[in-house]
């Protein structure tokens, strides 16, 4: 069953680890917000999209454990060194929902828009797939963001794929350079105004709407960010709701 409108998680976490290694994951419970955005399949259809970490093989066997014994029909669609399936749209049209990973936003935007998946991806969103990431996986969705795409220091990117017409940040209270660029690219009108999550929150989207915040810890929250009257950002905090 698709979702009943189009729908994007975006997000600043996603899955946790276990501890005998650094991609031996156990999904958090964001995962099961987004099967159930889907329309709570039995058996819910997951792909996994690693482009942002060039289908680090580590990350996909990860995604696999993650979910090994459960309901979820975990499938994964690299890039490198060419698909790992006949016909991408088919693959991607048939998923409840699309995960993609973090990492570098500037590099997966420009290999999705060589494979065409930039078009694919709003087929998708229209018909109903569920639309979700971490990270570079968040920003994607968006207008643009902050990004470290292109080293420690970080840049604007602004040619996100725009299904979501605002601007995303990501990690706004792990990562010091985070907040005060975004509140300088927003007054600068260099991004539009948007929303930025600190660790551990996500925002739901039906259409191009934000309808929900949600937060899988108790301290992370989410954050309006606006140009104001007087040229400089406005920031407003957005409580959310707690993921069980």
């Amino acid at each position: 069953m698709p979702a009943s409108a189009p729908t994007i998680l975006a997000t600043s976490m996603g899955l946790a680890t276990r501890g005998r290694g650094p991609y031996d994951w156990a999904p958090g419970p964001v995962f099961d917000l987004a099967f159930s955005l889907a329309g709570a399949p039995e058996r819910p259809r997951l792909c996994y999209l690693g482009t942002a970490t060039g289908d680090d093989p580590a990350r996909v066997a990860g995604i696999y454990g993650a979910f090994a014994g459960s309901s979820v029909r975990v499938s994964h669609l690299s890039l490198f060194p060419m698909p790992t399936v006949p016909d991408v749209r088919a693959h991607l049209l048939a998923q409840d929902v699309v995960w993609v990973g973090g990492g570098s936003v500037a590099n997966l935007l420009a290999v999705w828009r060589v494979h065409g998946l930039d078009d694919v991806f709003r087929e998708a969103w229209e018909a109903g797939v569920v639309l979700a990431g971490v990270s570079a996986g968040s920003l994607c969705w968006h207008r643009g963001g902050t990004t470290d795409s292109y080293g420690p220091d970080l840049r604007p990117v602004t040619d996100g794929l725009g299904l979501i017409p605002t601007s995303n940040g990501v990690h706004y209270d792990s990562e010091p350079q985070r907040r005060p660029l975004y509140h300088r690219l927003v007054a600068d009108g260099t991004l539009p105004a948007g929303h930025a999550t600190d660790d551990g929150a996500g925002l739901v989207y039906r259409g191009t709407d934000l309808v929900e915040v949600v937060a899988d810890r108790p301290s992370a929250a989410a954050y309006r960010v606006a140009r104001g009257p007087d040229g400089t950002a406005v920031e407003t905090r957005v409580a959310p709701r707690r993921l069980a």
